[in-house]
């Protein structure tokens, strides 16, 4: 797809102010402003904030309500193509990061050789990571159960977003987050991760020795439902062979949200001291 206004006009300014820029993939059932409080955040330490649609992204939570067949059938592939796209237009090798299918995202492009330092959070899975504890497929289940949802986008109910977002939140926040936050999803994305090491062919796979990766943290609450920690922490030994830097952080009582909810700024900085470290 063509590069939006929105990703234009980030990638001028990136380029434009000589700074560092660092790109933030959004996960599913959200949008890229889910990343604004963690962009105000970086600008201010002096790094440029990039925060690259998925295809066909509406601009806003309202536009998104109103239209959510526009995010069918978006693949991890197309997600990743269009990202490394963004990226090809920058000056100066950014910092990735993503959350949740995000967090695979933004090691695809690793992968690629496109970062300068990357933090998966809450990372959904690749070919080869294999714990598939029963809370992942339970907030899983409103896309798996059906095999139809293939081509759809999916929207979760406030009590599975509950379950499999906000288990760790009050009700009061978890409503809160959903009014704000939540939008529909691609089906496919979800699938491809389920299904990986079913399918030799599968999108959602990298190469976890390649040298060209650059330093990696995987970051993941340890009360998350949808990443729980064995998922995360099989990533990261699936990685920590790499010749470049790989972390792992636990964040204590933390679930899926702890990238949008109240606690949004400790996990922000302690991305923000890694990225430090290496750029």
């Amino acid at each position: 797809m063509a590069i939006t206004e929105h990703e234009a006009k980030q990638i001028e300014a990136a380029n434009a102010g000589g700074r560092t820029p660092v790109v933030f993939i959004h996960g599913l059932w959200l949008l890229p402003s889910s990343w604004d409080n963690w962009a105000g955040v970086f600008e201010e330490a002096g790094y440029a904030a990039v925060t690259p649609v998925w295809p066909d992204d509406p601009e806003t939570i309202e536009q998104a309500r109103a239209n959510p067949d526009v995010f069918a059938k978006k693949t991890l592939g197309q997600i990743a193509d269009h990202t490394a796209e963004v990226i090809g237009q920058l000056h100066k090798k950014p910092a990735v990061m993503g959350h949740s299918t995000g967090g695979l995202l933004c090691q695809m492009i690793a992968d690629r050789g496109l970062s300068a330092a990357t933090v998966a959070i809450d990372p959904g899975p690749f070919r080869g990571v294999l714990p598939l504890p029963l809370s992942a497929l339970k907030s899983a289940s409103p896309v798996l159960k059906n095999p139809l949802n293939r081509g759809r986008a999916i929207t979760l109910t406030l009590d599975q977003f509950k379950y499999g977002w906000a288990n760790a939140l009050n009700d009061e926040e978890a409503k809160q987050l959903y009014e704000s936050f939540h939008v529909a999803a691609p089906g496919v994305a979800l699938m491809q991760m389920a299904n990986a090491n079913l399918n030799p062919f599968t999108e959602a796979k990298l190469d976890p020795r390649n040298p060209a990766r650059g330093p990696l943290l995987i970051i993941d609450g340890e009360v998350d439902h949808t990443v729980p920690w064995a998922i995360a922490e099989a990533s990261y030994k699936k990685q920590s062979r790499n010749e470049a830097v790989t972390e792992i952080v636990k964040i204590p009582n933390r679930g899926h949200s702890l990238t949008i909810d109240s606690g949004w700024r400790e996990v922000c900085d302690t991305a923000l001291n890694f990225v430090k470290r290496f750029i």
